[in-house]
């Protein structure tokens, strides 16, 4: 699993950080959450197709977060995309829709699915379940979290025991079915061990510290966070509906997450040092994000 942060700044561009988008690789798929502004520059510097995305997740509809997607939609079709794409974002997503559909002379030939959302499930595989909830901005706003369904480990040698011949049954097990071995049932729960947790991602979109977001990010692995402001600045967060860097600290303290990533970082400063610093006082295991930073997890 791989995360590249393509922008990092809040409301504006400076010199060095661009408009919010995160790319997420992972399960085979290439997923974006948010699109501001260079999205599509910044995708060639990390070396991502926007041909291979699959999936756009919309936190809300400020133009820092979205102003970057009629561009990318029609350079996709530019490109020959044939690939349907599927784009997700709270109410207010088919008023999107149709203004980039009537944004100048809008030409897009492959299939795009939007799909309004609210609070619960929005995604479940085999492999990950994606969900969304909402937090509390000025406008409404989802957050998003990615989490890894891993199968409970197969005993191998304990299925053996039992007389299931190596090959296909083993891996009917495995997904949890029952089958058959000369005449005896061999039941899923015989041949597996005890059940694992997969790597789970939250991001918080734009949002002030919230107990719906604590509960959300619950045992997050990495929790990215908007961190706009530092501490002297506590009232501007409050009054715009963000938060501070220590703000962010607390969240993933109280969610028992394992790693905060910082971003989002207003424009007003140029030493965030002092940000990483505020939230480390709270929260040792916090990071801060910047264009083009890539986490392996």
């Amino acid at each position: 699993m791989e995360i590249i942060f393509l922008g990092t700044s809040s409301a504006v561009h400076s010199y060095d950080r661009s408009h919010p988008a995160i790319v997420l690789k992972a399960f085979g798929e290439v997923m974006l959450f948010d699109c501001g502004e260079a999205t599509q520059k910044q995708l060639i510097f990390a070396k991502v197709s926007p041909m291979k995305i699959s999936k756009i997740f919309i936190t809300h509809y400020h133009g820092d977060h979205i102003l970057g997607l009629p561009g990318l939609l029609q350079s996709m079709n530019f490109r020959g995309r044939e690939t349907p794409l599927t784009i997700y974002g709270p109410k207010g997503l088919l008023k999107l829709k149709d203004a980039i559909y009537n944004l100048g002379f809008c030409k897009i030939d492959f299939h795009i699915e939007f799909i309004e959302i609210d609070d619960g499930t929005l995604i479940e595989t085999e492999e990950y379940i994606i969900k969304a909830r909402k937090v509390r901005h000025n406008v409404i706003n989802m957050a998003y979290s990615i989490e890894e369904i891993k199968k409970p480990r197969f005993l191998r040698e304990k299925a053996i025991e039992l007389g299931v011949p190596v090959g296909p049954l083993f891996g009917k097990l495995h997904k949890g079915f029952e089958v058959e071995v000369n005449g005896k049932i061999i039941k899923p729960e015989q041949v597996l061990g005890e059940e694992r947790k997969g790597i789970k991602v939250t991001y918080s979109g734009d949002t002030t510290p919230c107990e719906e977001l604590i509960d959300f990010a619950r045992d997050s692995d990495i929790l990215i966070h908007e961190s706009t402001y530092k501490n002297e600045d506590k009232d501007k967060a409050e009054q715009n509906f963000h938060s501070t860097a220590q703000d962010a600290a607390k969240v993933a303290k109280e969610s028992n997450s394992k790693k905060l990533i910082l971003t989002h970082i207003s424009t007003r400063y140029t030493d965030c040092e002092e940000l990483l610093n505020e939230a480390k006082d709270v929260f040792e295991s916090t990071e801060l994000a910047h264009d083009l930073k890539v986490i392996t997890i």
